[in-house]
């Protein structure tokens, strides 16, 4: 089905998976990546410190905060943003090399980052990936383990902001619990229909 659309529909797609934290963007990208479509994934920067299960270049590419700055000063960066206290950016060239060898790119961004990066590329896909009920978030969120409970209020007071940003999204897509595949065909149906447009989107970075 993918070979048929990119034979018809030559032009790649540029497509952020975002939502409020909890809401599964990861475990979305990860099942996309076992599914083995020709994508290009986006590395994002970031200044944060590696968390142990965390792989360099695969993960996230980690830089020092100086490094980073550096990054923004030679506009090597798309979109940057701060996210939680650390610097979070999609490099520029990884992007650009990706679409002009014919893939499509996916990117996971935050809320903020997402609606920054439509300003930027208009022609962008938005995703906008949630949980069935904001309590099912709450429970997600709680249930991770990982932050002070001071962290984890401001983590969940952030969240349902964002979960009211749904209308700066072009889709959304319920990811429900313990139905992660049923989201990730939502997703990949969205990506489908968007190569089958008669007026295809063209990304200029």
């Amino acid at each position: 089905m993918t070979e048929h659309l990119y034979e018809f529909c030559p032009n790649p797609l540029l497509i952020v998976i975002s939502g409020p934290s909890g809401a599964g963007k990861d475990s979305v990208i990860a099942r996309l990546k076992q599914r083995q479509h020709p994508f290009h994934f986006v590395v994002t920067a970031t200044n944060r410190p590696k968390r142990p299960d965390e792989v360099d270049g695969k993960d996230y590419i980690f830089v020092t905060t100086e490094q980073f700055a550096e990054m923004i000063e030679q506009n090597e960066l798309l979109e940057y943003a701060i996210v939680y206290g650390d610097y979070k950016g999609v490099p520029k060239q990884q992007v650009r090399q990706a679409l002009a060898s014919g893939q499509d790119v996916v990117m996971r961004l935050d809320v903020q980052g997402a609606e920054t990066f439509r300003k930027l590329v208009l022609e962008a896909v938005l995703i906008f990936i949630t949980p069935a009920t904001e309590d099912e978030l709450v429970k997600r969120l709680q249930a991770r383990k990982t932050e002070t409970p001071d962290a984890l209020k401001i983590r969940i007071a952030t969240a349902r902001q964002e979960l009211g940003r749904l209308d700066d999204f072009d889709y959304v897509v319920i990811n429900r619990q313990d139905n992660l595949d049923e989201a990730v065909d939502d997703v990949m149906g969205i990506i489908r229909a968007e190569h089958c447009r008669v007026v295809q989107r063209k990304v200029a970075l």
